[in-house]
């Protein structure tokens, strides 16, 4: 099984402690193929992030993993558990925190959290200790009895977080977790997950914010029910962009000459629109250099480095 299809840039380190093996993955519903052919694995320890559009097949493939759906064909195994039981073993080690806010506005914190043991079967012993190492890992300062629905977005999200910890899962999987919430509380969530995997958690999240996914460990890039790319972010910007690239600013002039001109220029892997500024990859230095002076003097030129926008840009842009 690959565990990158980034060209020369295996991790033998990533075969070993794997708590999550996929290969030949497929979920079909009626005729229509979610997931399709993919193959991947996880290491303890791990931020794996999934990252695509709506519909990729990112969410499908996280249900699947936490013995919601069963595959259609493949190999699965989750915690060294398969889908022998129906996925009910895998259940039993798995936390997953989905897109919708899925706690009950109308009740308290403390009600929330009771009704979560009460799903996993805890002990009311277990559980309140479990609850109070899950509010000093993650700060959350706000009484048992405040009503769900008073409370921020961003903590609303640790709290769901909390109950989807609190029968202390050995991997956690977060579907687009962040969505919806302030910067500062999206800041302090990726803060929460770090601690999650600092005492040796592994963490599987969904986001199609590319700062985020900047902070994955690993990311597979999905498009069409299929991993097209799958690395760390670094490796994945240079396979996408072996040579150099350059932001164009042509400063609130007609862009349309100098773009068409680029677009012809010798050595050009990729041309997009960044807000009012454009970047341009080349195959080498010397051939963006020779395509760049030859534009207008009054555009401004920098030289940058590819992000993961201008990565997903290139390889899943337009497709889907």
């Amino acid at each position: 099984m690959n565990d990158t299809v980034v060209p020369g840039r295996g991790d033998k380190g990533l075969l070993r402690n794997r708590v999550v093996e996929v290969e030949n993955l497929t979920i079909r519903f009626g005729d229509f193929t979610a997931v399709d052919g993919v193959s991947f694995s996880v290491r303890k320890g791990e931020i794996f992030g999934f990252l695509g559009a709506n519909g990729a097949g990112k969410t499908t493939t996280i249900r699947m993993l936490c013995g919601l759906l069963a595959p259609t064909s493949g190999v699965v195994r989750v915690g060294g558990l398969d889908f022998d039981d129906g996925g009910n073993g895998i259940k039993s080690i798995v936390g997953y925190m989905s897109q919708k806010f899925t706690l009950y506005d109308d009740l308290t914190v403390g009600e929330n959290l009771d009704f979560a043991a009460g799903l996993r079967k805890l002990p009311a012993a277990a559980a309140e200790k479990r609850r109070a190492e899950l509010f000093g890992m993650t700060g959350f300062d706000r009484p048992l009895t405040a009503k769900v629905s008073d409370l921020p977005g961003g903590i609303k999200q640790e709290l769901a977080l909390a109950a989807a910890m609190l029968h202390d899962p050995e991997i956690v999987f977060l579907d687009e977790p962040t969505s919806g919430v302030s910067p500062a509380a999206r800041a302090r969530f990726w803060g929460l997950i770090r601690r999650i995997t600092a005492v040796g958690k592994t963490v599987i999240v969904t986001t199609h914010y590319m700062d985020e996914a900047e902070q994955c460990g690993r990311i597979a890039l999905m498009r069409a029910g299929r991993i097209i790319a799958l690395g760390s972010p670094d490796e994945l910007k240079d396979s996408a962009f072996p040579g150099p690239m350059a932001e164009v600013d042509f400063q609130g002039s007609d862009p349309a000459a100098p773009i068409e001109r680029l677009r012809k220029a010798p050595g050009l892997l990729a041309l997009s629109p960044h807000g009012m500024r454009w970047h341009a990859a080349f195959s080498e230095g010397a051939l963006m250099d020779a395509a760049l002076s030859a534009l207008p003097v009054s555009v401004r030129v920098r030289k940058i480095k590819p992000s993961l926008e201008d990565v997903f840009i290139r390889l899943a842009g337009g497709a889907q």
